[in-house]
Order: structure tokens, then C-alpha cells, then sequence
């Protein structure tokens, strides 16, 4: 499906967005992470555990920025209203597959996260066993 160029330009500010509150040193910077989170913001994290704006600061405040951050695959896009971008993609990190939802609301000229969501998916290709997945293993 080709997107029109406005839809083009939502979901390319959308994905621009993510890709920045993945790396590290946007992640290590409070001010940065504000920036990019909606005032609503929420999040259910691969965790199970709920985040709020405050909460999320905390974790990612956190983070060492030398850190390489995720590996990202898959990353797509859609939009669903004309302020409202659902992001879906994959991350790897430590030979775990997780697989992402983000919905994006445009303020303004500002595009922020609004909702994210990560799952655990199981073992990178070549990845040990996901423990979760095995007979005893860690539910």
C-alpha cells in the first residue's frame, strides 16, 4: 500500500521519533526523553509493569548512554487518524526477540509517544531457549 504524502511524512516523524528513544544517549537525557513522551503517555512494558511519564524517566534516566541500545527490525507504520501514527517493529537485545506497538499523537507540529507496548517473543534465531518457553521454565 502506498501512503500519501502526508501519511509518508506522519509515519516517518513517528518512526524518527522511536529510532531516537532508542538510543542511549537520548534515553540518558531526561529533557530529550520529555521532549519525545506525550504528557499522557503510557506504557505496559515486557515487564508486565506499567509506566506512567514520571515512571518511565526513572528507568530511562538510568541507562548508560555508552550502552548500544536494541537492535530494530521490522519497523512499519500506519496512519489512523490524521494526529495518530501506530508504530509496530522488533527489537533484539541480549539474544531475546520482543516485539513493540507504539501509537504517536501529533500536537501541534509535534509528533510525541503516546502508548507503547513491548512483548517478549521468544529467542533470537541461534538464541538459547527462551526460558519462558520451556518445560519449568519461568513463566
Amino acid at each position: 500500500m502506498r501512503l500519501s504524502d502526508e501519511e509518508g511524512r506522519a509515519v516517518r516523524a513517528a518512526m524518527a521519533g522511536e529510532l531516537r528513544l532508542l538510543e542511549p544517549a537520548v534515553r540518558a537525557s531526561p529533557e530529550a526523553v520529555t521532549e519525545l513522551l506525550d504528557p499522557e503517555f503510557t506504557e505496559f512494558g515486557a515487564s508486565g509493569r506499567r509506566y506512567d511519564r514520571v515512571s518511565v524517566l526513572a528507568v530511562t534516566s538510568a541507562v548508560e548512554d555508552d550502552d548500544p541500545g536494541p537492535d530494530v527490525s521490522d519497523l512499519s507504520g500506519s496512519l489512523l487518524a490524521p494526529d495518530l501514527v501506530h508504530l509496530t517493529y522488533v527489537t533484539e537485545r541480549n539474544g531475546t526477540l520482543f516485539r513493540r506497538s507504539s501509537l504517536w499523537r501529533r500536537t501541534g507540529e509535534q509528533w510525541r509517544l503516546y502508548f507503547h507496548q513491548g512483548t517478549p517473543a521468544g529467542p533470537a534465531r541461534g538464541a538459547p531457549e527462551y526460558p519462558a518457553d520451556t518445560p519449568g521454565g519461568a513463566a
